[in-house]
């Protein structure tokens, strides 16, 4: 098992950055496919990326793509999310989500409720 916790999350303006950083307990956090995902208020949970083991595979939601990068330090237990130029639609609760047995690639259309390990979200509000 592994237990994640985001953080990073706050106010910015838009046009702004932030990068978010979610660590994760356990000493196989290499072997876990990790991915974020976001909530928007009053809308339903939504896929924003997903990295691979090694981190070599990395996939995006079409709306974050070339906005969005997320990365991972296996040595650190720890996978990023940075994000540029955010726009008050990226307004959400961002969650770092993690899988031991399917690849990132298959995260991407997965439901959430076949994503084992979840944390507990921190929030992005981009104000205009």
């Amino acid at each position: 098992q592994v237990q994640l916790v985001e953080s990073g999350g706050g106010l910015v303006h838009v046009g702004g950055s932030r990068r978010l950083s979610c660590v994760a307990s356990g000493r196989t956090f290499s072997s876990y496919a990790m991915a974020w995902f976001r909530q928007p208020p009053g809308k339903e949970r939504e896929f924003v990326a997903a990295i691979g083991w090694t981190g070599a595979r990395t996939y995006y939601a079409d709306l974050v793509k070339g906005r969005f990068t997320v990365s991972r330090d296996n040595d650190e237990n720890t996978v990023y999310l940075q994000m540029t130029n955010l726009k008050p639609e990226d307004t959400a609760v961002y969650y770092c989500a993690g899988h031991q047995t399917k690849p990132a690639s298959l995260i991407v259309t997965m439901k959430t409720y076949d994503i084992p390990y979840w944390g507990k979200g921190t929030l992005v509000t981009v104000s205009s």
